[in-house]
């Protein structure tokens, strides 16, 4: 797999637009220079407006992303098929997600599949990291319901078959920790999250053990 950089130096007057314009990118941030990541030859899609220090610098690897390794997008579908499943049938939770969406579970399948390295749909048809930010607000999400909501994806993660190996169940679980806790953060009355942040893009604690070779 190819992995490419792009570094640009923003004007601190222009950061806000830059940022809001590279939303569905990984992007690392320092004083007036950003170092924007792309994976897999996907354009970067979104920053066109912007002029990059110089040519892609470019990497090779052979770790796969969380997304190839979990199976891809129809494996996340199905352990979000079987986690909403659970969900409507839990009283601390079933309040929370009542009127959800008839495809809610391929929507958030999208979501986690970008997040984990797979392809950018969730930032391209529905809306990024605002519109999932936006679905939170006002929510009230109790510290109960988050630990319940992590509880039943990890059993949903057992159910589906995803990879049970140390490596990738330890970056799973600690996605689930982290995204979770912004979720009651972002939820909290009165709440004013950033909605220009791009989509997060988490990858392995420690790369996936390979038996050493022969």
């Amino acid at each position: 797999m190819i992995v490419e950089y792009l570094r640009y130096t923003v004007p601190e007057t222009a950061s806000a637009d830059f940022e809001k314009a590279a939303a569905g990118h990984e992007i690392e941030r320092g004083p007036g220079r950003y170092l924007v990541r792309r994976k897999g030859g996907a354009p970067f899609a979104g920053i066109e407006g912007f002029t990059p220090d110089g040519d892609p610098e470019r990497y090779e690897t052979t770790t796969p992303t969380l997304y190839d390794w979990a199976g891809g997008h129809e494996a996340l579908v199905q352990l979000l098929t079987i986690f909403y499943g659970h969900v409507l049938e839990d009283p601390l939770l079933e309040p929370v997600f009542r009127h959800m969406d008839p495809h809610h579970a391929e929507h958030v399948a999208g979501w986690l599949g970008e997040v984990f390295g797979g392809p950018a749909g969730y930032s391209a048809g529905h809306g990024g990291h605002a519109h999932m930010i936006g679905r939170h607000l006002g929510r009230g999400i109790t510290e109960q319901q988050r630990r319940r909501w992590v509880g039943l994806l990890l059993d949903a993660a057992d159910e589906a078959g995803l990879p049970d190996d140390p490596e990738f169940r330890a970056a799973f679980a600690g996605y689930l920790e982290w995204g979770s806790r912004l979720a009651v953060v972002f939820s909290a009355p009165g709440a004013e999250p950033n909605l220009h942040e791009p989509v997060p893009l988490w990858d392995w604690a420690r790369p996936p053990w390979q038996p050493p070779a022969a």
